[in-house]
């Protein structure tokens, strides 16, 4: 009757599921499980239950490494770069402010039809007067953010949280060697721990400190200090936070993270930036050759660069409360530091800091 065929295409071929896109969903069923499991935790550590430590098992982190975070992150960052209408800014920003509790009263410009993307609006300046630097103290804390663990590292073991460890060596990578530092090399020693300390006397310490969506992303330097070295590690960008922290041993070491290493008064210095899901853009300021997130990414690789030259012996000075570096969002910091036996911590494990702040003193 001059009526059109129909022609349907076999069962198989309209519901063939290739195994990318069954991983990419099975990953990310189970990343919104764990997160929901996170959600339980928090309430029961604000109850003050104590929470005993779970750790992954090798499939987990597998399952968990096998969502595409390093594609999503890359996304998320030209996302954030799409420029908003003037009169979407204000609705957007307000829910991003709302949802992770920004005081808006600290930023230098708060009027949100200022920022024209999510980017801007993430990397918000603050008023002069918001961080007041303590004069009084050696180390500051060089962000917002709350304090995981702290205190001296032990058996080349480091707490990312109570309970939960991960390698000094793994999570630095092989030795600098001592001419980029600027300082004699103390006699060598058995273990990687003790090749770091440089003086006679001296500890090795750590900090942690987790910054949240909602935290200033900018980072400072926590100390007068020169930075001679930088170690890039593209990893994975799992997320970073508490709940995750605690589930996952050696997160860090996973991650994707930009090592700067050098030397303070009293010997080896190092901060850590590790990057997180979404945050896959690390920026330092005096570094133009960083490259972070990038698609070309070989597990287990890392890239090193000398700030140390002929021209540059000294490497690059650093102020104590000057600018050092930003995240596109919220991600952690990491020190590691030499200083005698009796430098003291000035924290608690789990308050809330603020980029100026005393971290510890002598």
């Amino acid at each position: 009757a001059g009526r059109k065929k129909l022609h349907t295409a076999p069962v198989g071929q309209v519901f063939r599921l290739r195994p990318f896109h069954v991983l990419v969903a099975t990953g990310g069923g189970y990343a919104g499980y764990r997160k929901y499991e996170d959600y339980k935790l928090e309430q029961l550590e604000k109850r003050g239950i104590e929470v005993p430590v779970k750790l992954a098992s090798e499939w987990e982190v597998a399952l968990y490494k096998s969502v595409p975070t390093r594609l999503l992150s890359r996304a998320w960052g030209r996302l954030n770069q799409v420029e908003l209408p003037t009169w979407l800014r204000k609705p957007v920003y307000s829910l991003y402010i709302w949802t992770f509790g920004v005081n808006m009263k600290e930023a230098a410009v708060e009027d949100l039809h200022h920022y024209r993307n999510l980017s801007e609006f993430f990397r918000r300046k603050l008023k002069p007067q918001a961080r007041p630097v303590c004069g009084l103290h050696s180390v500051i804390s060089p962000s917002d953010g709350k304090i995981l663990n702290f205190g001296q590292v032990k058996n080349c073991e480091v707490e990312q949280v109570k309970g939960v460890t991960y390698s000094l060596e793994s999570f630095l990578g092989p030795r600098v060697c001592a001419e980029e530092l600027h300082f004699s090399q103390a006699p060598t020693a058995n273990s990687f721990q003790h090749q770091l300390v440089t003086k006679e006397g001296n500890e090795l310490y750590h900090c942690v400190i987790y910054l949240a969506p909602g935290d200033y992303h900018c980072f400072h330097s926590p100390t007068d200090w020169r930075v001679s070295h930088r170690r890039h590690f593209p990893g994975s960008l799992m997320s970073v936070n508490p709940g995750v922290a605690r589930w996952i041993k050696e997160l860090f070491c996973h991650n994707e993270r930009v090592v700067l290493t050098g030397d303070w008064k009293h010997g080896f210095f190092s901060l850590t930036a590790v990057g997180a899901t979404n945050v896959g853009s690390i920026r330092i300021y005096f570094d133009q050759d960083l490259h972070t997130n990038s698609p070309c990414y070989s597990k287990g690789s890392f890239n090193d660069f000398s700030f140390v030259s002929n021209n540059n012996k000294e490497g690059i000075p650093m102020r104590k409360g000057e600018h050092l570096g930003e995240f596109n969002l919220g991600s952690t910091i990491v020190l590691i530091f030499e200083a005698p036996k009796d430098f003291k911590f000035h924290l608690k494990a789990g308050q809330k800091i603020r980029f100026g702040e005393a971290l510890g003193s002598l």
